[in-house]
């Protein structure tokens, strides 16, 4: 592998800059953007923050006793998460439908590329993710696929209205680089394609957010930190469309109630939403409103918030 910066190869994903790649603490291969100025996966490393963030939380002991379920990958990107789902799911008897929106086809090219990256999966797993990078779909016994390139704002609206997810995993770049994909308007678009009972997961745990999911009439629950990142008070959020998520059997899981200080931060200023009024507004937009619809906000400010909450632990 070309451990050098990966340029864009066409005009079609030059504004997305150049990808460098990198690792984190677990050695699995990730990148960093320069047109977010962010990495794909955090410290902890991509394969670990996939099952730790992603596959655990996603309730799979609840999915298996489905014999069909369609799930629905919000920003690709380098595919850990759906490989490390395929490779959980792929002994049982479960029809899997995969939809995947992604912007730019080259982390999956350049992750193929990488002979530590193709070993973290099975033959099964390795030519699903080759014939998503080639061809954009797949069909095998137990499953079968279509990624549709393109803005995820648009391209969402291309699967079938009828289809309901029962498991949605977000995995976009974080708010404050890409709001565009965490606006309230998204978020309920997406929460409305849940299926009753499904699941929706994400490493965020932003005020906005997790807001926006409630007025979308989800129930949220947060993820326990990762054992080496215990100083962090959440490593993301699942979110499900249920009346009766207090009696959630949630044991062995990384899920546990939204605390009291978590509460209270979605009723500070960090809780006004993204707002995306047109689906096609540029974050910079979207940022400005949001300080505008903050300045005039009777909120508790987020830093108030953060300074009580220190003080108490």
């Amino acid at each position: 592998m070309n451990l050098n910066v990966y340029k864009a190869d066409t005009d079609q994903y030059e504004h997305f800059g150049e990808l460098k790649p990198c690792s984190g603490e677990d050695g699995s291969l990730s990148l960093y953007s320069n047109y977010f100025n962010e990495g794909f996966h955090s410290r902890i490393g991509a394969l670990t923050e996939a099952k730790e963030k992603f596959i655990n939380p996603a309730l799979l002991t609840k999915i298996k006793e489905k014999s069909e379920f369609n799930v629905l990958d919000l920003c690709f990107g380098l595919g850990y998460n759906s490989a490390c789902l395929l490779e959980e799911l792929k002994s049982s008897r479960i029809k899997i439908n995969w939809w995947g929106l992604e912007q730019d086809r080259r982390p999956i090219r350049l992750a193929l590329d990488s002979k530590s990256y193709k070993e973290n999966w099975t033959r099964d797993v390795l030519d699903v993710l080759n014939a998503i990078s080639v061809k954009g779909t797949w069909k095998n016994a137990y499953s079968k696929g279509m990624m549709l390139w393109g803005d995820a704002r648009e391209q969402i609206n291309f699967i079938p209205t009828k289809i309901r997810f029962d498991l949605i995993m977000h995995d976009a770049f974080s708010p404050n680089h890409c709001p565009q994909l965490w606006s309230e308007e998204f978020l309920h678009l997406i929460s409305n394609r849940l299926s009753n009972g499904g699941v929706y997961v994400t490493y965020c745990r932003a005020a906005a957010v997790r807001r926006s999911l409630q007025r979308a009439g989800l129930d949220l629950l947060s993820i326990k930190p990762y054992q080496t990142r215990k100083q962090s008070w959440s490593d993301g959020t699942m979110a499900m469309k249920t009346t009766n998520l207090n009696n959630l059997f949630i044991k062995g899981t990384k899920l546990q109630p939204l605390t009291l200080m978590e509460q209270e931060h979605l009723n500070t200023a960090a809780g006004v939403p993204y707002r995306d009024l047109t689906g096609k507004d540029t974050k910079e937009v979207i940022h400005q409103r949001r300080r505008q619809e903050q300045q005039l906000s009777e909120l508790e400010s987020t830093s108030a918030w953060h300074k009580r909450w220190t003080k108490v632990q």
